[in-house]
């Protein structure tokens, strides 16, 4: 890490424990710490509050967990992990990266499945990463992380893009149900972990002669077409992706994945256990 990266991690880790000018307080009856500036003392926050939260209200709360490496040693395929469970009931998640050339990265409706989720996104250079979870009071809670990287990972082309196998397997669906595996709720609920993989390039555009090609929405339902969870992508999102998330139920049956890319492609496939 160079010294003017260590001074911005020094500043968000004083900034999160209120010592650069930062306000703490906790929730009531939780304990939670909340700020209410910036612990990350970032110039492109101003730009995610207004574009993709809408300037509705935020809280920095400690309950949504955001999990990263310190340091990306594959900037093409960075995981990235969070939990808001402990929010309760949450609407909408959206994940973004202050410093990429694309900031948005994802947004998450988990209609019937926790609010956590994992996968791997691009990252260009170090830089803050910021999950957003909004409650039914329209407030948005935010959970950072800083991840540091070497860089370029938004414009360079993907492993498939150059060697010409992304058109052999574009949008074949993999998935995988864990039982038991998962965080139930209620007695008597084991719950279930699914792992979905898309296969597509997720070409950001930003790579001389590729335009932009990615996943758009997918959408995971039960067998009446009664929708689990909603994701919207963008263009940084990994490679061929993976997401991992927990059902509320213990396994529900005829799940089916559907979506589309950029180009109208669509994605059509059965989840069995």
């Amino acid at each position: 890490m160079t010294g003017r990266r260590q001074d911005m991690a020094l500043l968000a880790w004083l900034a999160w424990l209120g010592l650069a000018g930062a306000t703490v307080s906790a929730a009531p009856g939780t304990g939670a710490g909340i700020v209410h500036d910036d612990p990350m003392q970032s110039p492109q926050w101003a730009w995610i509050h207004k574009e993709l939260l809408q300037q509705g209200p935020v809280v920095f709360d400690s309950r949504v967990r955001v999990t990263g490496p310190a340091f990306a040693e594959d900037p093409m395929r960075v995981p990235i992990a969070f939990d808001a469970s402990a929010l309760g009931e949450v609407e909408r998640i959206v994940v973004a990266v202050d410093r990429n050339p694309i900031r948005p990265v994802l947004a998450f409706e988990p209609l019937r499945v926790r609010p956590s989720l994992s996968f791997r996104f691009k990252l260009e250079q170090a830089s803050p990463v910021r999950v957003a979870a909004r409650t039914r009071d329209g407030t948005w809670h935010v959970g950072s992380t800083w991840v540091d990287a070497g860089g370029g990972g938004c414009t360079v082309p993907g492993a498939t893009r150059r060697d010409g196998s992304w058109s052999r397997t574009l949008n074949r669906v993999e998935a995988r149900v864990f039982p038991g595996l998962g965080q139930g709720e209620g007695q008597g609920q084991a719950g279930a972990r699914v792992r979905l993989r898309v296969m597509h390039p997720m070409d950001t555009g930003l790579v001389a002669g590729i335009p932009a090609f990615h996943l758009e929405t997918l959408v995971l339902a039960d067998a009446a077409r009664q929708p689990l969870l909603r994701l919207t992508l963008h263009e940084p999102v990994a490679e061929n992706p993976i997401f991992s998330f927990d059902l509320r139920e213990a396994v529900v049956p005829g799940m089916t994945v559907a979506g589309h890319d950029n180009n109208g492609n669509r994605i059509a496939a059965r989840v069995s256990p």
